[in-house]
């Protein structure tokens, strides 16, 4: 279990296959939230607070989950001092406590991280099935065909300056050539750039992601976001990493 620390607020933990099975914890208990997957969420945030002092009594935590692979995920847990910024996209665990006799972790509109690990766990089906049926074929078709998720993700990256984006295009170095799409908020001026999955695994969108993090605040999005932001947004440029690096 690997974890780091973003800032005061907020933590990125890798899980593996080594850690899922550790704690006897598959993808799809993890969405559910078992019991299992509740004490591997408390050992986690154990192991936070004791390298690096986070602390979450009595504040709310939102967990954002990033699939890195059909085994393995990423959590970024940040801590919510205002309840209403709440988002109903993320999963919501109560926060976490010391005391043993504490109440279990209470899983709350979840409905974003289980649409997403059960995509993860029928594309894992799939991949075997296929495996399967082309026993035949070499081990590298096979395991490219198994290994290769469904998912399409979509992530929203805030800047409060238009240098902040073209710096975060030119950290990327090209590379990176999906479709994304930069708009301006009129709400609050910040440029808002909309990031799609496209071709790339989630190894490699997840290494996109870690750089515009950098620049720039990340979370999850959806289609609806970004078909809101597009009728009230101002386009500021389609395929606008490309573009930027450029300049």
């Amino acid at each position: 279990m690997k974890i780091e620390k973003i800032n005061e607020n907020q933590i990125r933990c890798t899980l593996t296959r080594e850690d899922l099975e550790s704690h006897q914890v598959n993808l799809k208990e993890l969405a559910y939230g078992s019991e299992k997957a509740k004490k591997l969420f408390r050992d986690m945030m154990q192991q936070a607070q004791i390298q690096f002092g986070f602390e979450a009594d009595n504040i709310p935590l939102m967990i954002e989950a990033i699939p890195v692979n059909l085994d393995s995920v990423i959590l970024i847990v940040t801590k919510v001092e205002d309840p209403e910024e709440l988002d109903t996209r993320f999963s919501k665990f109560s926060p976490y406590k010391d005391n043993a006799q504490a109440e279990p972790l209470q899983l709350d509109g979840a409905d974003n991280i289980i649409d997403i690990f059960q995509k993860i766990c029928e594309a894992k089906m799939k991949g075997t099935t296929r495996k399967q049926a082309n026993q035949k074929e070499t081990s590298e078709k096979s395991a490219a065909s198994s290994e290769t998720p469904t998912v399409d993700l979509i992530r929203l990256f805030s800047f409060y300056h238009l240098d902040d984006v073209i710096a975060a295009a030119h950290g990327l170095n090209g590379f990176f050539t999906g479709k994304n799409t930069l708009y301006k908020d009129s709400s609050d001026s910040r440029y808002q750039l909309v990031l799609h999955q496209s071709e790339y695994s989630p190894e490699e969108f997840n290494k996109v992601c870690n750089i515009l993090s950098e620049y720039g605040s990340g979370r999850a999005f959806s289609a609806a976001g970004e078909a809101h932001l597009k009728e009230h947004g101002e386009l500021i440029s389609s395929s606008a990493l490309q573009q930027l690096t450029q300049l």
